[in-house]
């Protein structure tokens, strides 16, 4: 008996062992080639480029011209480096809380697009499905919050950031040393949301979050497999919930809409803590980087869900993703 139970015991941590790191090398395959081209990016002057074709839409959702720029080197790269634009832009460019919260929110939706977006698509999500539902949904957001504060003329006082950006090492070794940090520590957040999930399928806690979510999960079309790795990328992050997602998917333990539905509402509501804290120390309003946001993400995902079920397999498999599982 006690050996059976030790063997037990080793089975396990040598599957969580091996789990780990399948789903981090999965991960860095797709993130480390992604962010090298992107510093190859940054260097040949694409992101000014990008913020020229955004200066028209800034002055739509009523920013001015130099949130293009932000909002080009947040989506390029992700929301720390749009802050340090941001900051940059601030000094010359007086802002509302009503409009720091506004390109606030589309950094939010729309950010670090070329590894999350590689990563859904990974999932099984189409890139063009993918890239209409976070850019196109955060200008549609960002026209939501302009005319919603408009019309209210609320948050209309200048804004005050709580926040300065260190001096950042841009140079290759610098940023090299940077990369190789946020990698460790995206191993050890992955390591430990593996083992508690293990966890709570033991102590079937999973099964009480599957019934208290149900209702909502539901209403969304996600399936009760996808919901603890919903849970996981809307307060940790998309990548980490797409690599987890990645993962069970190619088990076969997640069907492809409801893969399609949770990556649909994680890329509109994801890291909803951390993100959301970076955000506000920009000096904008929680109720549109994290409430309102919430309430949109829904609302969006649960539109997308109903229009889905009209739409016949062929339409599925062409344009929005995968009815077989990625292998």
């Amino acid at each position: 008996m006690v050996a059976s139970k030790r063997e037990q015991i080793s089975l396990f941590f040598t599957s969580l062992a091996k789990e780990i790191v399948t789903v981090s090398l999965m991960l860095f395959r797709i993130m480390i080639p992604v962010i090298i081209v992107i510093r190859i990016l940054e260097e040949l002057g694409l992101i000014v480029y990008l913020s020229q074709l955004l200066a028209p839409v800034m002055g739509i959702v009523g920013l001015p011209e130099s949130m293009g720029l932000v909002w080009a080197t947040t989506m390029v790269t992700n929301i720390y480096g749009g802050m340090i634009i941001f900051f940059n832009a601030a000094e010359t460019t007086p802002l509302t809380i009503a409009q720091a919260t506004i390109i606030g929110g589309m950094m939010l939706v729309a950010h670090s697009m070329p590894i999350e977006v590689r990563i859904a698509q990974k999932a099984g999500v189409r890139l063009a499905a993918t890239l209409v539902l976070r850019i196109v949904g955060a200008v549609i957001y960002g026209l939501l919050l302009n005319g919603l504060y408009s019309a209210g003329d609320w948050l209309q006082t200048p804004h005050q950031m709580s926040w300065i950006p260190e001096q950042v090492d841009t140079s290759w070794l610098g940023w090299g040393i940077t990369q190789l940090k946020n990698i460790g520590i995206i191993f050890l957040i992955i390591a430990a949301l593996i083992t508690l999930l293990r966890i709570l399928k033991i102590l079937h806690i999973e099964r009480l979050l599957q019934v208290l979510l149900q209702p909502v999960l539901r209403l969304l079309g996600i399936g009760h497999q996808a919901t603890n790795v919903t849970i996981i990328g809307m307060t940790l992050g998309l990548s980490i919930g797409g690599g987890l997602l990645i993962n069970e998917a190619r088990q076969g333990h997640i069907l492809p809409k409801d893969i399609f539905s949770s990556m649909g509402l994680l890329g509109l509501c994801h890291s909803i803590i951390e993100d959301t804290l970076l955000i506000l120390l920009l000096g904008a309003d929680i109720s549109g980087v994290l409430w309102l946001r919430l309430v949109f993400g829904v609302l969006v995902v649960a539109i997308i869900f109903r229009l889905l079920e009209r739409c016949s397999d062929s339409f599925k498999n062409r344009f929005l993703y995968q009815i077989k599982p990625p292998s």
